[in-house]
């Protein structure tokens, strides 16, 4: 007497739920990458080819004389400015603006150390930045 089995056995499986663990394991790395904000300027950084919509009405550039030896100006100004004396001077410059914007004309021979100082004093102030870059 042979006895048969009505059902039969699937051997597959579906992977609906397979592509919700996705899913969702995509979705929380999304929002926590976006959660992580790392202590940083926001700068804004035009590109070489269009304008940026932010206007810099003040200036600071950063020029390099050779061993170690950098001079500030501000407005482009012949007569250099202290760096302690910066600080003072953008706030007298920028505190009738509404939305107080700066930019850094830096030497390509300036260090990074150099730019970043200006830039914690626009950190420091809540200024934005423009980092002037030339044409390609």
């Amino acid at each position: 007497m042979a006895i048969r089995r009505t059902t039969k056995a699937d051997a597959g499986f579906s992977m609906s739920s397979m592509t919700d663990i996705v899913f969702l394991l995509l979705i929380f790395f999304l929002v926590t990458s976006t959660l992580i904000n790392p202590n940083a300027l926001k700068l804004l950084l035009p590109k070489s080819t269009g304008q940026v919509s932010a206007k810099a009405t003040v200036s600071v550039s950063i020029a390099d004389h050779g061993d170690g030896y950098y001079t500030y100006h501000i407005n482009g100004d012949k007569n250099p400015v202290q760096f302690v004396d910066i600080e003072e001077d953008l706030i007298g410059l920028l505190q009738e603006q509404e939305d107080p914007t700066f930019s850094i004309f830096a030497d390509e021979t300036v260090p990074v150390g150099e730019v970043v100082k200006v830039m914690n004093i626009a950190k420091r102030n809540h200024y934005k930045v423009i980092m002037a870059t030339r044409p390609e």
